[in-house]
Order: structure tokens, then sequence, then C-alpha cells
């Protein structure tokens, strides 16, 4: 039985998509497997929102080429937004690669590899002496109804949450960002499919869908009506919501552009929706935001968040923020920091402005040198941690309702669970017993950005 390993670098979107391809190859009659070195295809999928996602992913192909340079018939390739961006050139810059596959195209990976592979495997038992290399195959090709062929999952141990993709493609066109280029115009699969999907999961023990989308609050706009003054997302969410034995639902990542009141209004009436939402501000300056395509201004941000955490008590709200954007000066840096304050934002992923090829934001004047925008990376992070730090101190003593995943990813030996709020705890218990469940979890310490704490079981 052939086998293959997937390596994911990037966003949530990625993971989904990748463990759709692993479920094809399951199907297929493969193996998936953890350890580069036994399989017989090996797949990389990664994003191009920074360079350093893709610098990673070449360096790790690079470094498995050369581990099994004397498996002659192993299938390399790469999937996803980069080979969607790059295309044929990367056979260029990784001479040996077989296979690269855009993000419309995830459900021809299998075909491809596994022609690739058995070819091989035929001509190795004709002529051992054969070369095996040659013959590639790349499509970076748009293809209608793409959106509708990422829907199968993967079982895995202890499933307690799941990611659902519910659309591809975004319209925006933020001047820093690549996406557009790389997943197509806004796409949205039926309420009825995706609600089939996660009546699965639910029948599977899944107890928490992700919906995922590259602007998920817009899904549907230009597909699906209004019905009720209510767009189709919140109309998806309500879906979703009676779905039998689903206990949460997240989302990720909303705009500013299109969160209406209605979605607002939805954390008042539809309790399964976690107290998180993941909301991108970017940055805290207007002047910023209109050279970033950003159609709103800081103040609109701040109202937003204001009227969420006024429609549902205790709401969690983390955000992404890009320092060293071209032309940003200290007084526009200083207005992210000023945001920061004010929203009391409980986590933030602070990234450093990243060039990227073909978006208008790399030919602009004013481009920060590095140890600028590191310094400013780290300013910005001393804020952001001291305010999540200090909100997770303030947890201590107190009782949160924790869905249990399983093992901890850091310490097999204790388990791991997420609260409404998205706060990662640890605790004990026997993951055969506990994993899946919603469990009360009495916290006893902070470690800064993990809790810890004692399951309260009858």
């Amino acid at each position: 039985m052939p086998k293959v390993y997937i390596k994911t670098y990037g966003c949530q979107m990625n993971e989904r998509d990748s463990e759709q391809v692993a479920r094809m190859f399951s199907e297929g009659g493969y193996t998936v497997t953890s350890h580069e070195s036994e399989a017989d295809a090996i797949l990389i999928n990664t994003c191009s929102v920074r360079d350093q996602a893709e610098q990673k992913a070449l360096g790790k192909m690079g470094t498995m080429m050369h581990k099994g340079r004397d498996r002659k018939h192993v299938v390399y390739g790469f999937m996803g937004c980069m080979a969607q961006s790059r295309g044929e050139e990367l056979f260029k810059a990784v001479p040996s690669l077989d296979v690269v596959v855009g993000t419309q195209k995830y459900h021809k990976v299998f075909e491809y590899v596994d022609g690739i592979l058995q070819q091989r495997l035929e001509a190795r038992m004709d002529d051992p002496t054969h070369s095996l290399r040659g013959g590639s195959v790349c499509d970076v090709a748009e293809e209608e109804g793409s959106q509708n062929t990422i829907r199968d999952h993967t079982h895995k141990s202890y499933q307690a949450s799941a990611f659902v993709s519910i659309m591809q493609g975004c319209n925006m066109r933020c001047s820093f960002c690549i996406v557009p280029d790389t997943r197509g115009k806004e796409r949205g699969r039926p309420i009825s499919d995706i609600v089939g999907e996660v009546r699965h999961l639910a029948a599977n023990g899944v107890k928490e869908v992700t919906l995922l989308g590259q602007i998920v609050n817009l899904y549907g706009r230009t597909e699906f009506p209004r019905i009720d003054g209510k767009s189709p997302f919140v109309q998806l969410l309500e879906a979703v919501h009676e779905v039998e034995g689903i206990e949460r639902i997240r989302f990720t990542s909303p705009h500013p552009i299109g969160y209406r009141d209605d979605l607002i209004t939805a954390f008042t009436y539809l309790p399964k929706l976690c107290s998180h939402i993941h909301f991108p501000m970017q940055s805290g300056s207007d002047r910023i935001l209109r050279e970033m395509r950003r159609p709103y201004k800081n103040e609109k941000f701040i109202e937003i968040c204001e009227k969420m955490k006024a429609a549902r008590d205790g709401l969690a709200i983390t955000t992404d923020i890009i320092v060293g954007f071209p032309g940003e000066t200290e007084e526009d840096f200083q207005a992210s920091i000023d945001t920061v304050e004010r929203l009391q934002f409980d986590n933030a992923f602070v990234f450093r402005y990243s060039k990227r090829r073909n978006t208008p934001a790399a030919e602009m004047d004013g481009q920060l040198t590095e140890a600028e925008k590191e310094s400013r990376n780290q300013r910005l992070l001393e804020v952001v941690n001291r305010i999540a730090i200090s909100k997770n101190a303030a947890l201590v003593g107190s009782r949160q309702q924790v869905l249990c995943e399983g093992p901890s990813k850091t310490n097999a030996a204790r388990l791991s669970g997420r609260t409404t709020q998205n706060r990662i705890v640890i605790f004990d218990g026997d993951a055969d017993r506990l994993a899946g469940q919603l469990l009360d979890i009495q916290i006893e310490e902070s470690g800064g950005f993990s809790l810890f704490g004692t399951a309260c079981l009858a």
C-alpha cells in the first residue's frame, strides 16, 4: 500500500484543504503517514500571504528531496496558493518537482500524483535501471464549482471540532494581499450542502465547527438573497445552529465591510455562537487603512467591536495587525498602539509587512527597513502580550466551560481544550473518557497564554 505525506503551512483554510486531499488519498488506497522518509508521495500545501511561508515551504521541499535522493520513485508536489501564484516557475526553482496544483484543483491532486507514481512503479518493475524522473503536471486553471469540492473529512482520534469550508475566493483588493489572485473570486456553497456536512460531522461526534471563508461574513452576497433583512451568512449561522449535536459554532475571518447589525444581533439569540471573534484590524491609522485599500475608518472598526461587546457579555476579540506598511510613520504606528489599548484585544497576531509580487503595495514609495519593521513588531507585541497575560491572570479562581480536544500538543500526558472565548486550558484526565466533552474546569493557574485547572467531574 503506497503512502503519502502532506505538510501544511499557513491558515486554517489550508489545513481544511489538506484534509480534503488526505481523504481522497485514503479513499484511493493510500496510507497517510506522518513520516516523510517512508512516503511514496510528498506534498506541501502553503500560502502566499507572507514570503516567510513560501521560503519555509521551498526549504522544506529541498531538504526532503535531499534526504530521499535514493528513493527515485517518490513523487513531489506543491499545492495551494504558492502553487497557484508561481505555477510553472516552481519547476525551475525546484528541478525535481513533479506536480504543481492550484487552489481550484485540490480534487485533482490524487489523480495527478497517483498517475505519475503508478507509471514509475511499473517502469521500475520492467527495467530497474530505467530513470524514473521526467514527466510533470501543472494545473492552476480556474474551475467552476471548485468551492463545492472541499466537503469531505478524515476521521481523527478524539475529534471534538472540525473546520467547514463555506466559500472560496475574495472580491476585495487590499493593496498588500495576493489572495484574490490565488483564490479567485468569491464563490459560496449552498446552505443545504454546508448543513449536510455539519450534520455528518455531528453524527461522528464533532461538537464544534468553525466556518471558514476568506471574508466569511460576505458569504453568498452575490449569489443568495437577503431574507427578512438577514444576510446569507446569518441565514447560514441560523441553519447550522439547528443541527442537533453541535454545541459550538465559530467562524473566521470576518471583514468590517459587511459586518452589519444582523450579524451583531445574531449573538443575542444564537447561544451556540462562541463568545469570540477574530476580527482583523490591520492598522489603527486611517491614512494607512486608505493606502491598504481597507474601505473603513478606524472609528468604524472600533464601533463594530463595541457593538459586539454590548451584544454578548464577555465576548473576546482577537485581531490581525500589520506593522511597517509602506509609508507608515511613527504617528501611524502609534495609532495602532492606541487602538489596541482602547479595545483591549484578548490577543493579536502582529505581522511585519511583507512584499508580495503583483500587489500595489510592493511598488509603493516609503518601504521601511526590516530593522524598523522588526522594532515596531516587538513594540506592539509587548502591548498585546501585556493585555493578554493580564486578562488570563484575571480568570484564575473562576470556573470555565471547556471543550476537551484530547491530549495536549505540548504534553501528551495532560489534556487540552478551549473556552468559548478560545482560551487554551490544560488539565488532567482520561482522554478516552473526556475527549469531545464539554467540561467545567476550575482555573487554578495562568501560564501567561495558557490556563491550567482541574476538571469538576461528578
